[in-house]
């Protein structure tokens, strides 16, 4: 819940953001903005999986992706995909605290997805950037 009229920015624009992934890319059934820590923030979800469950199923995907990543020295965690017979879950990282969930159904085009999905990304990244820099100076 929005705290001050900067939070209700912020997360207006976050949901903004959720929306228009949704109109970009057909197939695309909601998302969840979640805390690394599996904490739920934010979500367009109207129907289907508890939006906390999809949290904290971001957060444990987010967690395997990281230990792959050093295991392998790879680098740190960018985004993952499964795929399920009946759709897709994926998520991406919104820079080191915070995670975009994607879920879509089994017509989803992928590579649409990680195109739109990675836009979206950055302008969260930078969205965040600037609330929490705004924040600091309170």
């Amino acid at each position: 819940m929005a705290d001050t009229a900067e939070d209700e920015a912020a997360y207006g624009a976050a949901y903004a953001e959720m929306a228009s992934l949704k109109q970009a890319v057909s197939g695309v059934v909601g998302s969840v903005i979640a805390g690394v820590d599996g904490l739920l923030l934010l979500h367009d979800l109207t129907s289907g999986p508890e939006p906390h469950d999809i949290a904290a199923l971001a957060a444990a995907t987010f967690g395997l992706g990281r230990q792959t990543g050093l295991a392998l020295r790879q680098g740190p965690f960018r985004e993952s995909t499964v795929r399920s017979h009946r759709g897709y879950f994926s998520v991406y990282a919104v820079g080191d605290a915070a995670l975009l969930a994607v879920l879509g159904g089994e017509g989803l085009n992928i590579a649409r997805l990680h195109i739109e999905a990675r836009q979206v990304t950055a302008r969260l990244i930078r969205m965040l950037d600037v609330h929490v820099a705004s924040q600091a100076r309170l």
